[in-house]
C-alpha cells in the first residue's frame, strides 16, 4: 500500500469512534462461544450442575436481572452519544473546532467505554435469548451479572472523566501535551550557540518541477525518510516547496527535482505525501500553536469574554515556546549516509512561531490587563531561561507589548499595572504595591 494511504487510514482509524464497537462485536462473537464452551464442559464434568445457583437466582429472578442489565446499557449508550454530541457542540462553540478531530474524538477512555457497553448489551441479550424455560445456565448467567455490575461503575467513571476532559485547562493540557510531542519529532537536535549558516550546494534552478497530481487538500505529513531514500537511489536531489500545514491546490507545484532524481516516477513522489481536509498534529508544530491561540482569542473576545481561560493557553504556550527555543528549529536539509544533501524542505522557523504565540493575542488582549501581564511574564521568563540567539525576537516581542499597553490605558495606575510581569495574570499583592507607586509618582509630578 501507498505511503500517503498508509498515513490516511492510521489517521481516520485514531479519530473514528465506530471501530471500537464494531471490534466489541467481534469481542463478544469470541467471548459467547469461549464462555459456552466452559459453561459445558463444567456440566460434562460434574462441576456444576443444571441446578446450581451461583447467584441463588430463579429462572424469574435470573430473567429480570439479565433484562434489567440489557436496558441499563442501552441507556448508558444512549447517554453517552448525546452527551458526546452536546460536548463536541459546547467544546466547538467555547473553544475551537479544532479539538474535536484533535482531541475529543480521540479520546480513548470515551471509545473503550463505549466498546464496552455494546460487548455488555451484546452478551448479555445473549445469554437471555439462549436460556429455556426451566434451565438458568448459570456460568453465562454470572458472567453477564459481573458484566452488569462493573458498566455501572464505568458509566459513573465516564460522568466524572467527560466532567473534568471538558475543562478548559484540561483541554490546553491535552494540546500542549501534543505539541510537545510533535515539536521533539520534527526538531530532534537540541540548540546551541547560533549556527552559521554554511552554502550546501543546491542548485540555482531545478531540472524538473513536478505537481499536485492529487485533488486539492491541506498537507498533512510527508514521508521525509522514504523521499531521502528516492533521491539516494536516483543520486539526485529533491525539494518538497510547500509547508506541512500549508493548503495545495490541484496542479500547484509540488516538487522540484534535480540532477538524477528527474528519473524518479511521479507517482512515487506523489505517494510520500499525504493530503486531506483539516491539519493534523502529527507533522505540523505550528498546529498546536494555532489551536491553543484560537482558544485564546476566543476566550478573549466580547461575546464570551473570558481573560482566565486565555491565561491558561498563554500558559501553554509559554511552556511550547520553551520547547521550541531548545531546539535547533533550522531543520531543512536532510542528508544520506554518505553525507550528500538529498532533501530540502520548508519548516517554520524561531521567529515564526514566536508571532504565532503572540501576535494575534496582544490585539485581542491589550484591553485586559491579565493578559497583557502573563504575556509579560512569558517573555521575560523566556529571556531569562533561553540561549541569547532567541533573545531579539522577544525583545522586540516586549517593546510591542509596551506601545500596546500604551494604546489601551489612560491611567499612569493602570499602565503600571499592565506592565508588571505576574505568572497568574492578576494574583498577588504585588500588583497592588506598583499601583501604589505608580499613584504616589503621579501625585508628586502633579505637585511640581
Amino acid at each position: 500500500m501507498l505511503w500517503n494511504r498508509q498515513y490516511i487510514i492510521k489517521s481516520y482509524v485514531r479519530s473514528s469512534l465506530w471501530l471500537m464497537p464494531f471490534f466489541a462485536v467481534l469481542a463478544y462473537m469470541v467471548v459467547t462461544r469461549i464462555t459456552h464452551g466452559i459453561g459445558g464442559w463444567l456440566l460434562r464434568n460434574g462441576l456444576i450442575d443444571e441446578t446450581a445457583a451461583f447467584l441463588s437466582l430463579s429462572m424469574t429472578g435470573a430473567r429480570t436481572m439479565l433484562e434489567t442489565i440489557v436496558t441499563i446499557n442501552l441507556s448508558f449508550l444512549v447517554f453517552t452519544f448525546g452527551s458526546l454530541l452536546v460536548a463536541i457542540q459546547v467544546a466547538g462553540g467555547q473553544y475551537t473546532p479544532r479539538i474535536i478531530a484533535t482531541t475529543l474524538l480521540r479520546d480513548n477512555a470515551i471509545r473503550f467505554t463505549v466498546g464496552y457497553f455494546v460487548f455488555t448489551l451484546l452478551f448479555t441479550l445473549r445469554v437471555l435469548t439462549r436460556m429455556g424455560d426451566e434451565t438458568v445456565h448459570q456460568f453465562n448467567t454470572l458472567i453477564a451479572a459481573m458484566l452488569g455490575l462493573v458498566s455501572l461503575v464505568v458509566f459513573l467513571y465516564l460522568i466524572d472523566y467527560a466532567a473534568r476532559l471538558l475543562r478548559p485547562v484540561s483541554i490546553v493540557q491535552r494540546v500542549g501535551k501534543s505539541g510537545i510531542a510533535v515539536i521533539q519529532s520534527v526538531y530532534p537536535e537540541s540548540t546551541a550557540a547560533q549556527r552559521p549558516v554554511e552554502s550546501s550546494g543546491r542548485p540555482a534552478s531545478p531540472d524538473r518541477t513536478v505537481t499536485n497530481a492529487a485533488a486539492s487538500g491541506i498537507v498533512l505529513a510527508v514521508n521525509l525518510k522514504g523521499l531521502v531514500a528516492q533521491a539516494r537511489h536516483a543520486k539526485g536531489m529533491i525539494e518538497f516547496i510547500p509547508q506541512v500545514g500549508d493548503f495545495l491546490a490541484a496542479d500547484e507545484p509540488l516538487f522540484r527535482l534535480y540532477g538524477g532524481a528527474t528519473a524518479i516516477d511521479d507517482r512515487q513522489l506523489q505517494a510520500s505525501v499525504a493530503l486531506g481536509s483539516e491539519r493534523t498534529l502529527e507533522q505540523d508544530p505550528t498546529f498546536a500553536f494555532r489551536i491553543l491561540v484560537d482558544i485564546a482569542i476566543k476566550a478573549l473576545s466580547p461575546a464570551i469574554n473570558d481573560p482566565t481561560t486565555a491565561v491558561l493557553a498563554i500558559d501553554q504556550l509559554h511552556r511550547l515556546l520553551r520547547h521550541v527555543g531548545l531546539r535547533h528549529v533550522s531543520r531543512e536539509e536532510l542528508f544520506d549516509e554518505d553525507g550528500e544533501l538529498r532533501l530540502v524542505f520548508l519548516t517554520p522557523n524561531w521567529e515564526d512561531f514566536v508571532h504565532l504565540a503572540c501576535t494575534e493575542i496582544r490585539h485581542c488582549g491589550a484591553g485586559s490587563i491579565q493578559i497583557t501581564r502573563r504575556m509579560r511574564s512569558m517573555l521575560e521568563n523566556l529571556i531569562h531561561t533561553l540561549p541569547p540567539h532567541r533573545h531579539p525576537e522577544l525583545r522586540k516581542q516586549l517593546a510591542l507589548l509596551d506601545r500596546a499597553i500604551d494604546g489601551h490605558y489612560t491611567f499612569a495606575e493602570d499602565r503600571a499595572l499592565a506592565r508588571i510581569a505576574d505568572p497568574q495574570g492578576l494574583g498577588g499583592a504585588v500588583g497592588v504595591q506598583a499601583a501604589n507607586d505608580a499613584r504616589s509618582a503621579d501625585g508628586g509630578e502633579r505637585g511640581k
